[in-house]
């Protein structure tokens, strides 16, 4: 089903279709997801010229999880999957917005993982580094065509591995050492990511 997770009609009726033509559906997986750069140093302009990164990165993926968490509920192997970011754990500072947004849904992912373990719920975080996908076009370009290595094969293998394993934040290469880096770690490295800003 194609429709608009942005829009409060979209949330719903996809809702309503998933779980009516899949009755014993147990997953969701928020993946939806824009990524901008702005600059500020120019005033509020860009960041209201684009996609609202804080609604499809942020609030889509809270309001759909409570959307379907009745349904999930009592659900075999129930799961809620979070896509979230290293920039979330490292910020990049010409992509603000995209970095708070996935901040936050890894704040969020951390709090309802402990909130809805009491219905059977499992909560998973995923964490990409930088992979070749179509994230962000006009930012790449700007950047000199900027190329990433890590294709989405060799990602979602490692992905895949930490469900099998009940790996609640599965990370890859750089991001898996953000997420276990004490804050002095996170601080070098936002400092060596954005030498250059």
């Amino acid at each position: 089903m194609t429709c608009d997770v942005t829009e409060a009609a979209g949330r719903t009726s996809l809702v309503e279709w998933a779980t009516s033509q899949f009755k014993e559906l147990n997953i969701l997986i928020n993946n939806a997801g824009v990524q901008r750069d702005i600059d500020f140093t120019k005033g509020i302009a860009e960041f209201l010229a684009g996609s609202n990164e804080i609604t499809i990165n942020l609030e889509t993926p809270i309001v759909l999880s409570g959307l379907f968490i009745p349904h999930l509920a009592g659900k075999r192997e129930a799961a809620i999957i979070n896509v979230s970011s290293g920039l979330g754990f490292v910020p990049a500072a010409r992509m603000p917005v995209y970095s708070a947004a996935k901040a936050g849904l890894h704040a969020f992912s951390m709090a309802l993982r402990h909130q809805i373990q009491a219905v059977g719920i499992k909560v998973f975080e995923v964490v990409p580094p930088a992979v070749d996908t179509e994230l962000n076009p006009e930012g790449r370009a700007k950047r000199g065509g900027f190329k990433v290595e890590l294709q989405p094969g060799e990602f979602v293998a490692a992905v895949m591995k930490g469900l099998a394993n009940d790996q609640y934040e599965i990370g890859y290469g750089m991001t898996e050492l953000s997420i276990r880096a004490s804050r002095e770690g996170l601080d070098e490295s936002f400092k060596r990511m954005n030498s250059r800003w």
